[in-house]
């Protein structure tokens, strides 16, 4: 956790990227420092990895650390996850996601950062070796098939440097999820690729932290 100076404006959730295999809370402190500046209390959760996890047990998790945090900090939820982290954000406002109805009502917005949309490409990876995503699973799991909580703001956020397939799963959940009436835009940052397209959040003064943050 780290905690606003004054009173927060409610509570932020980073969801690290990793694509559900790698990494934990300890790689993306700084991350913390835009939104935190920005008046509000941001926690970074990790979370249990493939492939001793599926990808819907770790959704399970992040639902878990959301709703331990909730009960701890008072006021609105914002949500933001990088890559795999994306997908993971997201799925807590999709059709049949983890999360409480009385939790995911305090959610206002959500910023799904190069996510991962639709996992059903992953099945004929290598990567798949550890993910272990059966057909049925990928479907379920794959938040582009579903449908979004009503009324709740999202923005998929990707840099125009990506390698094509971050983008067109970017822009895939635009279509998606605009024709069921969601409020949600895509914005393409100049300059920025998969790594470095997070880089801003540690500034209260760019717009990627703005968009999470005001």
């Amino acid at each position: 956790m780290f905690h606003a100076e004054a009173p927060a404006r409610g509570l932020v959730v980073y969801v690290h990227g990793g694509f559900w295999r790698r990494f934990d809370k300890s790689f993306w402190s700084h991350l913390a420092e835009g939104p935190r500046q920005l008046g509000w209390s941001v926690a970074m959760p990790s979370y249990p990895l493939a492939p001793e996890a599926r990808i819907s047990a770790i959704a399970e998790s992040i639902a878990e650390a959301i709703a331990t945090l909730a009960r701890r900090i008072a006021g609105p939820i914002r949500l933001v996850g990088h890559s795999a982290g994306g997908h993971l954000a997201l799925r807590m406002i999709s059709e049949g996601g983890p999360l409480a109805p009385d939790v995911a009502s305090r959610i206002e917005r959500v910023l799904s950062i190069s996510g991962v949309h639709d996992l059903r490409p992953l099945t004929l990876t290598r990567m798949n070796d550890d993910l272990r995503l059966s057909d049925e699973e990928a479907r379920r799991e794959s938040v582009v098939l579903g449908a979004p909580f009503p009324g709740v703001p999202v923005t998929a956020w990707v840099g125009a440097m990506e390698r094509p397939e971050f983008i067109r799963q970017s822009r895939a959940l635009i279509e998606a999820w605009r024709v069921q009436g969601a409020n949600i835009d895509l914005h393409v940052e100049p300059g920025r690729h998969h790594f470095d397209v997070i880089d801003a959040l540690a500034s209260a003064e760019t717009e990627i932290s703005r968009c999470l943050a005001l």
